[in-house]
């Protein structure tokens, strides 16, 4: 790391670290006091953060955090959602879905470094992270029936990530799981004792560091499609990808640098 720079805004910290492979990106929800739930302008602060990392050619990961121990993201602001009515409900739930598929629609990887609540925007964001690393301390739900409104938009992941009747049992019971249960699932990786999420998260990112940067765009890319795509349309968007590698010197750069690494 060679130069650390900040911006704060009322709602989200946006943190750039510099390092010799590209630059690391860490954005933190920060409205501690309220469990870091997202109101309409800490959503449009998140917007347009991942627009300027979007378009930034020397991004290579970013870390979403949220504020404090008690709640990574703690849901969406029932503050704002109880003065809604059919027509701002559209606008409302539009904008948190812009969140969501400006996270999976980012080129680089997204590392959810979890500690504490996640729970229904929060664990619609997090299932749009490539990778969701947690706290034991962490706590994970669906609890949107409990205030009359069904779990929508990036809900639908879930399915793709823990199978349909694991999902179904948290949209529909409402009920909190722990970071234990969430791991079994295959929802996180969990810390155990003794491991700082910090130093875990930092360990993944020296990992995405270490790998070639357009390899790292074409391998998002790819897992993206993996969700959306037949398998047949899958396996031919990788062979494109593989050819489109070599339109650059990356695998020569990186594959002998791995046929000279030091023996021994």
């Amino acid at each position: 790391m060679s130069a650390s720079t900040k911006n704060t805004a009322p709602g989200v910290l946006v943190d750039t670290e510099r390092h010799p492979q590209g630059t690391v990106y860490r954005l933190t929800v920060n409205r501690p006091e309220r469990l870091n739930i997202l109101n309409g302008a800490v959503m449009d602060e998140i917007n347009s953060a991942l627009g300027r990392i979007a378009n930034d050619d020397d991004a290579r990961v970013v870390i979403l955090d949220g504020a404090g121990d008690k709640a990574w993201i703690g849901g969406a602001d029932i503050n704002e959602m109880v003065a809604l009515n059919s027509q701002s409900a559209r606008t409302f739930i539009t904008r948190l879905h812009s969140v969501c598929r400006g996270l999976r629609e980012l080129p680089v990887p997204v590392v959810a470094s979890i500690d504490g609540y996640c729970l229904g925007a929060g664990l619609e964001i997090a299932a749009c992270c490539d990778l969701r690393i947690a706290t034991p301390a962490s706590r994970f739900g669906m609890p949107e029936v409990r205030v009359g409104i069904p779990s929508v938009i990036e809900a639908a992941m879930l399915p793709r990530l823990i199978g349909t009747g694991r999902a179904r049992d948290l949209v529909m019971t409402a009920r909190i799981i722990g970071a234990n249960e969430a791991s079994v699932w295959g929802l996180t990786e969990c810390i155990g004792p003794g491991q700082d999420l910090v130093t875990v998260v930092n360990e993944r990112v020296e990992m995405v560091l270490e790998s070639g940067p357009n390899a790292m765009r074409s391998q998002k890319a790819l897992c993206r499609g993996w969700e959306e795509l037949s398998l047949n349309e899958s396996i031919q968007a990788g062979i494109d990808a593989f050819v489109e590698a070599y339109t650059s010197d990356e695998p020569q750069v990186y594959m002998n640098r791995f046929l000279h690494r030091p023996r021994g």
